[in-house]
């Protein structure tokens, strides 16, 4: 009598969770996607952040920078008469957004490379950043940031640090053709992307693969690009993604697509009994839990009846784990 009601309780958990109905949600080409030369580009620089309370560098590299930058206000001053206690050595790294002027503004990170304990009170001298070609793109002076208690002392941030100096040209299309990349590359997705410019547009836009689809600009459309580039972003499509789980065994988070199946298989583990497509009497007894669900059932719906039945996050891992060793559940199982 306690089994069947026991199985009653479960079925009845299965049935109202399997009523809900997943949809996936349309998003923007904008969300999903952006123009392939479109891209931002990382900076890095070297300099000295000053002002810190003894918590700086003892290591020969700061005097060394100290000197060097002395000598550019005509001052001669031998390396060892210089104190470094309250001045750090720092790399100083941003990335330059697409479409950057001169004039804007960037936040730009700052990380010691000496022996350094503390960036706290201290103040970022300027600092030309280079990008891979060699060349200054920005500028960065001002207040070090490290953050609230708790975080790492000798990495900080300055807000809004740097100017930039130059400007990267972006060629958004070549021989009047424009070329849309994927953020997370997926045929089907891209097919979709394709299909929506071409049901606005006209048969204008192919995916050449994963990541690319290619777009050819009507000549009504070429005098006003930027125009046509937001009418595109603004198309709405589905994006599709491959059937997955992530499980973090030390907080004991799962997160699934509703893509993930489960084909037949019978688990037992501790008080809770599984069966996916074969009657519970085929899975070893238990004292508690039993739970049937019809085969090709989804992780969701497995999931949230075992948390209706008060199973414990690892628990539902293990049980996770034990079914993707089976070779039935139809996703691959990440671990974080």
């Amino acid at each position: 009598m306690r089994v069947a009601k026991v199985l009653a309780i479960s079925i009845l958990v299965f049935l109202v969770f399997s009523s809900i109905a997943f949809s996936a949600p349309k998003v923007r080409i904008k969300d999903i996607a952006r123009i392939e030369d479109a891209r931002p580009n990382q900076l890095i620089g070297m300099g000295l952040v000053v002002g810190l309370n003894g918590t700086g560098d003892k290591t020969k590299l700061t005097p060394q920078m100290m000197q060097n930058m002395l000598r550019f206000f005509d001052l001669s001053v031998a390396q060892r008469n210089i104190a470094s206690r309250n001045v750090a050595a720092v790399m100083v790294t941003a990335n330059l957004p697409p479409f950057a002027k001169p004039g804007m503004r960037i936040d730009v990170n700052v990380s010691s490379v000496g022996d350094a304990r503390s960036l706290e009170g201290g103040y970022l001298l300027m600092t030309p950043l280079k990008g891979p070609d060699g060349n200054v793109y920005a500028v960065a002076q001002g207040p070090v940031s490290i953050g609230p208690a708790g975080s790492f002392p000798t990495v900080g941030l300055v807000v809004g640090g740097a100017i930039v100096e130059r400007e990267v040209p972006v060629e958004m299309s070549k021989d009047g053709v424009l070329s849309i990349v994927l953020d997370n590359p997926d045929f089907t997705t891209a097919k979709r992307v394709a299909d929506s410019i071409n049901d606005s547009f006209g048969k204008i836009a192919e995916a050449k693969d994963a990541s690319r689809v290619e777009v050819r600009i009507p000549l009504s459309q070429r005098r006003d690009l930027v125009a046509f580039i937001s009418a595109l972003e603004e198309l709405e499509v589905i994006p599709d993604a491959p059937a997955v789980v992530v499980i973090n065994e030390r907080t004991g988070t799962v997160v699934m697509g509703e893509n993930v199946r489960i084909s037949k298989v019978a688990i037992a583990h501790k008080n809770f009994s599984i069966a996916v497509g074969t009657p519970v009497e085929g899975v070893p007894p238990t004292q508690g839990y039993m739970m049937e669900f019809p085969e090709a059932t989804t992780v969701g719906d497995v999931v949230k009846a075992l948390n209706a039945v008060g199973a414990t996050p690892k628990d539902i891992i293990a049980i996770l784990q034990a079914i993707k060793k089976a070779g039935a559940l139809h996703a691959e199982l990440k671990s974080m």
